[in-house]
């Protein structure tokens, strides 16, 4: 128990100068930090704070040092936050007898740095890696003169982030890049009037102008930056109505046409107009389209610009309603078309003409093609399909294209995740055979969705995710959009898309790994067929070897035995013991040691005797037949000698010997 009580005391004392030394006020934290150390003091502190930063391999060479451990921290940037708090004399001193052999010198806050971008402004935020998110957009609020409860920090590696984490704790590496979305900007106090004239110049003005001949309305949305008598320029595009003979209601008395809609003292974010001609000119054409909703400029891309034709289009062609039949350009897509990779050749080779290099890589093939690409791959390999669909009678057409189709982000982040393919909608034959493609692939709803978006709410943007079953249409993205708008949507998507990804992934592995344990099991069957099959050929060539064999063996037997028996039957018959000739008796004893007796005649040849021994078994091609003593080989001599030439006579004893 006292040991117990010791080693609770000892790791108290621990977890003390842990804190001391590195600021952590959580005891839940430092306790897990300490444990993944096994509660090793300095591998823990080693830990936290970098050892080219932190801890030094020293001798301790005066408690004067020690006292000094933490130092104040020196500002990297101007808003980065205080470090973590120094430890004080006391918790130092407390840490020193500890560490006999190491001390801890003047420790330098990590700096981490992020690369941060906003339309097309980039600043470079150097800060503390204890600092929090939130810190991070104070500076930004300085420098973009975005609001922080306005802004929305994206491109981190987790996720989105709440402004009171911690960077040390997202695990950051030294350098970041990040970029800042501001979808819904509010105007916000200023005590400088200049300030507020040049949030106004950036902020975007929603002008809903009543044209009375036409009984219409339009709803269009200007920057700050843009002049009264562009406006009217532009509306005279719409309405055919010239700016001389325009009568408008609604401007502030004040106004004129060179100020900036900034400045003019219109009501923020909307204000009403009114629009009729000041005269009344015959032949003037009546518009016939229906209310539709211009962005002059998306408020993501920042840029202020005085006319269309900093874009390569005049104004009237950014409305897709030019008077001038000069102006009309070739069409993406030409009619009636019979194949539909010509067509898209040709529809990507226009739209290039019209708005440059910069523009997402439109698939070349059939929707068909592209629903393969993009669906029926492998899990990890699949993508977001965004169908375009192009029709040059929209007064958004060309805004759409050269300002979101082609800003940069929207391109970059097309190309990663989404297999782009585009449609020209603008002639009736081409609209038709897309509503029969889309009929085929994605079913008549998709097709009756598209046929109820008027023309003036073109171009559409279609995000397809392939599903097990089916092909879903995510989100229909109309034209009057922003590019911040356009991003967060897109992003939208592929959230929901990732999600769904995820678990296609896992049921594929899952899938994959029960077909590999199939295969293996297969596999394995095979083989042990096959083995089988081997053991069991093997053991039928063993038994016809065998009776090859036995067959031979029998057929040489049965011939011995013929030869026994004809040497048996030819054989003279064995003389009586008295008889007129001399008779010779053989005693003749076996290899197994059984004897062979018998009478011959005295003239009896040898070969008589050999045939005789063959006869019972013992061919003399085998055996030899020896006398006792002196020891003789008979089966050498003459076969045609007599026994009693031989020697054999009257009586002898031999035995037999199998030949080496």
């Amino acid at each position: 128990m006292a040991s117990d009580s010791e080693s609770n005391m000892d790791r108290e004392i621990i977890l003390a100068d842990f804190q001391a030394c590195t600021g952590i006020d959580d005891i839940a934290e430092a306790i897990t930090l300490l444990e993944l150390n096994n509660w090793d003091l300095v591998a823990a502190i080693n830990g936290v704070i970098p050892q080219e930063n932190g801890i030094l391999q020293s001798n301790l060479s005066s408690v004067a040092s020690q006292a000094n451990i933490y130092g104040p921290h020196s500002q990297a940037a101007p808003a980065a936050p205080p470090a973590a708090p120094a430890a004080s004399s006391s918790s130092s001193s407390a840490f020193c007898p500890a560490l006999p052999s190491r001390h801890i010198v003047e420790r330098q806050p990590r700096m981490l740095n992020f690369r941060v971008e906003y339309r097309q402004r980039t600043v470079e935020v150097v800060i503390e890696e204890g600092s929090v998110v939130g810190e991070i957009k104070q500076i930004l609020e300085t420098e973009l003169q975005v609001p922080v409860s306005k802004m929305q920090l994206k491109g981190w590696k987790s996720g989105d982030v709440s402004d009171s984490i911690v960077l040390q704790s997202l695990h950051l590496p030294k350098n970041n890049s990040l970029y800042v979305l501001t979808p819904d900007i509010t105007p916000t106090a200023s005590t400088s009037q200049n300030s507020v004239l040049q949030e106004s110049l950036n902020q975007n003005f929603l002008l809903v102008i009543s044209h009375r001949e036409a009984q219409r309305d339009y709803n269009l949305n200007f920057p700050g930056s843009r002049t009264i008598q562009e406006v009217k320029r532009n509306v005279s595009d719409l309405t055919n109505i010239p700016v001389r003979h325009q009568q408008w209601e609604g401007w502030p008395a004040s106004a004129s046409d060179s100020m900036t809609l900034a400045a003019s003292g219109i009501s923020y974010p909307c204000h009403h107009l009114g629009v009729c001609r000041r005269s009344s000119p015959a032949n003037t054409q009546e518009p016939t389209e229906e209310c539709a909703d211009v962005h002059m400029v998306s408020d993501s891309e920042g840029d202020d610009f005085e006319d269309a034709s900093e874009f390569g289009v005049d104004e009237s062609e950014m409305f897709g309603m030019g008077t001038s039949t000069g102006c009309r350009k070739a069409p993406l897509m030409p009619e009636n078309t019979e194949n539909e990779v010509d067509a898209l050749l040709h529809f990507t080779a226009e739209f290039t003409t019209r708005y440059g290099e910069c523009h997402p890589v439109f698939f070349i093939g059939t929707l068909e093609a592209a629903s393969q690409e993009a669906f029926y791959g492998k899990a990890r390999d699949r993508k977001l399909l965004a169908i375009y669909l192009h029709n040059d009678e929209s007064v958004l057409g060309n805004v759409f294209c050269s300002q979101m189709m082609c800003a940069d982000s929207i391109v970059s982040y097309l190309s990663q995740n989404f297999i782009t393919w585009a449609w020209d909608v603008t002639k009736e034959a081409n609209k038709a055979r897309l509503l029969t493609m889309c009929t085929r692939h994605f079913g008549s709803v998709v097709a009756q969705t598209i046929r109820t978006y008027k023309t003036d709410q073109f171009p559409l943007l279609l995000i397809v995710m392939g599903k097990r079953t089916s092909n879903e249409v995510l989100n229909v993205i109309q034209g009057n959009t922003t590019v911040d708008e356009l991003m967060m949507r897109l992003m939208g998507a592929m959230e929901i898309f990732t999600a769904q990804q995820q678990e296609d992934i896992k049921d594929e592995d899952e899938r994959e790994a029960r077909e590999m344990v199939k295969r293996e099991q297969d596999e394995a069957y095979q083989l042990s067929l096959e083995a089988d099959r081997k053991k069991r050929e093997a053991q039928e060539r063993e038994q016809a070897e065998q009776l090859r064999l036995q067959q031979i063996q029998k057929e040489a037997d049965d011939e011995k035995e013929a030869i026994r028996l004809s040497l048996e039957h030819a054989l003279p018959p064995e003389p009586a013991e008295e008889g007129g000739e001399p008779i010779s008796k053989l005693r003749i004893r076996t290899p197994s040691g059984e004897f062979l007796v018998r009478r011959f005649l005295g003239s009896t040849k040898l070969q008589v005797l050999f045939d005789f021994v063959a006869s019972k078994g013992y061919p003399w091609e085998d055996f030899k037949l020896l006398t006792t003593f002196p020891r003789r080989n008979i089966t050498q001599l003459d076969p045609a000698s007599s026994l009693l030439e031989a020697k054999l006579f009257p009586q002898e004893t031999l035995f037999l010997e199998a030949k080496e």
